[in-house]
């Protein structure tokens, strides 16, 4: 089966939606599948992945005829999707979303359409009007127009800006799951001799599409735990982007830099290190912006418990009290209380840390995942 994946971003850069892509497209060439990644190429974000020609799978990086932050025009889809059998967009990426209804609609291309819905699309001031009216004009034919619609939690398509089609058309509509590599996301054992301190981690992109994991919250209520806490702690940032220095300055006036580390973008191989050390691990999102967080399924792999909000999607991920605990989203106080209760239990920090590896061994391996997806394509 001839597959095409088409996403706004795709690694080096570092993004949940990339990451997935990646994976589907590695697990089914795994399977037998001719599979193409097509992606805009972003040269001025140096993102030609190193080992591009070493993958089982096409990585095609097209040059955008223009672009506006993560969203690319990439005219050249409408030539180079005539010889699949698949397409599988992931939406939101606008640039491509308009050229797949137009080859559907006006050109009758034969190729069968599966819609991958991400998360919703919402900002504010001008790009939130644009948004809107894509979401009003354009999102519900590109839904019409697709055969299947996956998703990684039906939880969130529920409360989400397609929730209305979701109730007329449920039967579109099939849950997969995402998937953490247990080989890679492994456990390691660190020397008491290592550590001096407990750490709170936090990862995420640092730029303004990914404001909404919530770390200006977070500083926050590392501002209350360090006059609260009699222990040393400090909070490790994984990361890059154009808000970067913002977040340094927020640190600096909150008086907590001397606490707080900036390690900049890692790869794979360096953030599970990361994982391992820490004691906790954090995602403080405060939107429906965030619609799973893979990143807690690599500390949960890592045997760590992990603190999240409790937002539809994200609360699915893990059992409240057993991987690990949900805060209130966007209140500083539950998390810094959230927080205490781990960083100050290390018994129950080991039990929800073992509770998280048992529960990807079990739920969330990529292997998995891309044979119910596999099964799908085979299905229609």
């Amino acid at each position: 089966m001839k597959i095409a994946q088409i996403i706004c971003t795709f690694p080096p850069y570092k993004g949940g939606m990339g990451n997935v892509a990646y994976n589907f497209s590695k697990g089914l060439a795994d399977l037998g599948n001719d599979v193409s990644v097509l992606t805009p190429d972003y040269s001025e974000k140096n993102n030609k992945f190193s080992n591009d020609s070493k993958l089982n799978f096409k990585v095609l990086r097209l040059k955008p005829l223009f672009k506006y932050g993560n969203a690319a025009f990439i005219p050249q889809l409408f030539w180079k999707l005539d010889d699949y059998d698949i397409v599988h967009l992931h939406y939101p990426f606008f640039g491509a979303t308009k050229i797949i209804i137009l080859l559907k609609l006006f050109f009758r291309k034969k190729f069968k359409l599966i819609v991958h819905y991400h998360m919703d699309a919402k900002a504010y001031g001008f790009k939130g009007l644009i948004f809107k009216l894509n979401n009003f004009l354009i999102l519900p034919i590109l839904l019409w127009q697709a055969q299947i619609i996956t998703c990684a939690s039906l939880d969130y398509i529920k409360h989400s800006q397609v929730a209305n089609y979701y109730k007329k058309h449920a039967k579109k509509f099939r849950q997969i799951l995402f998937g953490v590599d247990l080989k890679q996301f492994a456990i390691q054992s660190i020397t008491t001799q290592e550590k001096n301190q407990k750490t709170i981690l936090f990862v995420a992109g640092l730029d303004k599409a990914h404001h909404f994991k919530g770390l200006e919250n977070l500083l926050q209520a590392i501002k209350i735990l360090k006059n609260s806490l009699h222990f040393k702690f400090n909070l490790i940032v994984i990361g890059e982007g154009g808000l970067k220095n913002y977040y340094k300055n927020l640190a600096k006036n909150l008086e907590i830099d001397e606490i707080v580390n900036f390690f900049g973008q890692v790869d794979n191989n360096k953030l599970v290190d990361y994982y391992n050390y820490c004691d906790v691990f954090v995602l403080p999102s405060i939107s429906q912006s965030e619609a799973f967080g893979l990143v807690l399924l690599e500390a949960m792999a890592c045997a760590k418990p992990v603190i999240a909000s409790n937002l539809p999607g994200v609360r699915d991920v893990f059992k409240n009290s057993i991987q690990g605990l949900l805060i209130n989203p966007g209140d500083i106080h539950d998390l810094v209380e959230k927080l205490e209760i781990i960083l100050t239990n290390d018994k129950l920090a080991k039990q929800m840390g073992q509770a998280g590896r048992k529960l990807v061994e079990d739920k969330y391996t990529w292997e998995k995942v891309v044979k119910r997806l596999s099964l799908i394509y085979n299905c229609f």
